[in-house]
This record gives structure tokens, sequence and C-alpha cells, in this order.
């Protein structure tokens, strides 16, 4: 079979890797790939966004599945356009529909949908650049720290969590006066803040049947002690220790199924990844998003741990038969530790040379943003490399991590030197 795979991450890397696993997988495209993907599959340099350089990629490579990694192609309807298409709508794509994907592509919509199914969540209100200023008064009424969250997609950087309430209120007018976002942040949900221990819950849907995938835990934070600013993610580990089946079960019977049903009662076209962001209040789970495809870089953590068949679970996915699927995890704990160029998330340079690939044992290097030029593997992004292990315990499998790690370098790397500490107290 020949798959296409859409993206160009460190997600899209570890999902490749995997299904070429597989011996359904005779030949897998990656779009636009990175120098990771190209190790093993074809890389295509089109835009996933751009649907009519897919279908005629599609056509002319004879493509019998497509897998959409990013969020970016589904929000804007990939699945539809495919399903509208006489030559492509036999094409089984994994990935919901544009209404599907407003479940991330809009914060407002996911808080509306959870609240219809009694999913339990933190209380919100909405609000534009017409009604800032009632904005800044309902910021009065709520006890710090204060959450903002721009409605759109904002690359993972639309959160801003503010323990000062006139801090608060200017970042509000600088999201939906100005603009700070860009159109993700023209509506901005202002949420009460949860205190508790945020984890990732990863479930694998055919729009009426579904299976858990391993929890993750993600480091979003730039610097250690989750000190700094925001990033798209700078490490991760899985399983989360405290997820345990007692809590494992309120998920499942309290957000997973009511999340299913409702997709499945809403008659919304959904057949792909769910990732559930969840924070642990006093042992119980409350979502504080979804997104609608698996996480960067929790994919890098979660996939390895999956002993199944991956395109064998996309064509059950794809029949809607995953009712009639066993998952299979490895019992190991993993450990990715993401690499970065210097100034990420700011400013940073691209084109440093990578090397000391070849020196690295008993871990899984899976690229973000590299590319090859002339034989040499480049930077090409702000998260730059993610490094896997596997171990008995997370002290195992992160130092595993970090002593490959200090086999690679380029100009400027930089990496968090605590992941997984904090779940070892």
């Amino acid at each position: 079979m020949t798959i296409l795979l859409l993206g160009s991450g460190g997600r899209e890397h570890a999902l490749a890797w995997k299904m070429l696993q597989s011996p359904l997988c005779t030949q897998l495209l990656v779009a636009p790939g990175n120098a990771g993907t190209a190790q093993g599959a074809t890389n295509l340099m089109l835009n996933p966004t751009d649907f009519e350089s897919v279908k005629k990629a599609v056509l002319e490579h004879q493509v019998q599945m497509v897998v959409v990694g990013p969020e970016d192609p589904l929000v804007a309807g990939i699945v539809d356009f495919f399903e509208s298409d006489a030559q492509l709508k036999h094409i089984p794509v994994i990935g919901p529909s544009a209404m599907g994907a407003q479940l991330e592509g809009s914060k407002e919509f996911a808080k509306q949908f959870m609240v219809r199914h009694g999913i339990p969540t933190a209380a919100y209100e909405s609000f534009t650049a017409e009604t800032v200023e009632q904005g800044c008064r309902f910021l009065e009424s709520l006890t710090p720290p204060y959450v903002l969250k721009a409605d759109g997609l904002a690359a993972g950087k639309g959160v801003l969590i503010i323990a000062d309430l006139a801090q608060a209120q200017d970042e509000l007018r600088q999201m939906l006066v100005h603009s700070k976002f860009g159109k993700a942040s023209a509506k901005v949900v202002i949420e009460e803040f949860l205190d508790g221990i945020e984890l990732s819950c990863f479930v694998l849907t055919d729009g009426k049947n579904y299976q858990l995938l391993p929890t993750a835990k993600d480091y979003k934070r730039i610097g250690e002690g989750d000190t700094g600013l925001n990033t798209g993610g700078m490490g991760a580990v899985s399983p989360v220790p405290f997820a345990d089946a007692t809590f494992m079960q309120k998920v499942e019977q309290q957000i997973v199924v009511p999340t299913v049903q409702g997709l499945f009662e809403e008659k919304i076209n959904y057949k792909g990844f769910i990732f559930i962001g969840l924070i642990n209040v006093n042992g119980n789970p409350k979502v504080i998003e979804y997104n609608v495809r698996m996480g960067d870089p929790e994919t890098e953590v979660v996939i390895p741990r999956l002993e199944n068949d991956l395109i064998e679970l996309f064509q059950a996915t794809a029949e809607q038969k995953l009712n009639e699927v066993q998952i299979k995890i490895h019992p190991q704990t993993a450990a990715t530790v993401v690499v970065v160029s210097g100034g990420y998330p700011e400013d940073y340079q691209k084109g440093k040379e990578i090397t000391g690939f070849e020196k690295v044992e008993g871990s899984l290097v899976f690229h973000a943003g590299t590319q090859e030029v002339d034989g040499q593997i480049l930077s090409n992004g702000g998260r730059v490399l993610a490094v896997t292990s596997l171990g008995d315990s997370i002290e195992e499998a992160t130092k595993k991590s970090y002593q490959n790690i200090a086999k690679l370098h380029f100009d400027t790397m930089y990496f968090r030197k605590d992941i997984g500490r904090d779940l070892l107290l």
C-alpha cells in the first residue's frame, strides 16, 4: 500500500518510523517531511494545506491512504475536500472533518461542545474586540492567576497564564485590539485557573468506537523548572506515573466516552486521533483543551511504546472496526528530550550543521526541524531533534536520552536538563 503522510516535524518522523515497520506499507511518501523522514520514506516538496497539490500527488503516486499529521490541513478541511472529490473520495484520510477539527480550531467551539456533553472543564467566557472592556471586568471577578486563550490556531503559543490583574487586562487588549496572535486572537476565551498536574490522553476513534493510547506528560516552557516562554514542547514522558487505573477509569468514563459519543450524536465525521489535554485536580480529571491530532513531542514517546501495527490500526479506523482491535503497549517508560536552536521560541538561526548521529546508541533520534543539503544535515527550525529512549524507569529513560544528546552537536543547541524530574518527587 502506498501511503501519504502530511507534515514535517518530529511527530511525523515518529509516525513514519512506525508506519515503515508495517508489512502493509510498500511505499511511504511524506509531504514535505524532513531529513529524518527522507532516510526511510520519499519526501515530496508540497504544502499540506495546498489541497490541489496534494490531490495531484495522490493521483500521480496512486496513494491508497492519507495520514494527516498537523492540525492546519484538518482545520482547513482536507477530509471534506477528499470526500467531495470524485477522484479522491474512495481514499481514506486519517483525521477529522473540518467540523470535527473545530475542537482544536476554535477554543469556544470546544468549550461549548464540552458543556453540551457534560464533560468536566474550567468555567469560561468568550470576548471579542467589541467586548474587550467587558472582558477586563470579567477578569476582575476571577481569582488569579488568569488564563487567556486565543480562540484560533496559534501554533501552541496562544495561551497566557498571568498572575497580575493589570497585566492580564493589558494582554487581553493586546490580543483582541492589537492582534497579538493575528487572526487567532480575534476572539479570546478567558478561563478560571485550574490548579493541578497536567497530562495528555490520546484516543484513536473511528467515529463510533475508540481505543486508548498511552498517556504522556509534556514540558512546554523553555526554561528548567517550567520557567520562561511557552514553546511547542521541550520534552515528554510516557506513561504518567500518577495516571493509575482509578484515575484513568474516571478519564475514560467522564471524558473519553462522552467525547466520542458526542461526536457521533452530533453526526460529526471523525476518524482519527483526539489529543485530550487534562489536568488532575485532587484526583479528578478536567479537560484543558482538545487537539485533533497527535501531540508533538508526545508522539515521540507514545508511538515507540505502541506494539501494534500502526497501518492496521489506521485501516480499522477507516473501516469503523476499531472495536475489533486490541491495543498492545510496551511496559517500559519512554522519555524524549527536545533539542532546540538557541533563541527559540523567539529569534533563532537556521542552517547549522548537525553532527554525531552515528555515535548515538540505544536511543531513537527523531528529526523535527532539519533538512539535508549536499549530504549535510542542517537545522531548519526552532525545535530541531527529539531524542527518545526506553527504560525501566523515568530515570533510566531520561539518562539514556541525555547521554546520547551529549554525542550530538550543532551551533547554539539548547535543551532542558530536567525533563521528567518533577515526576520523581
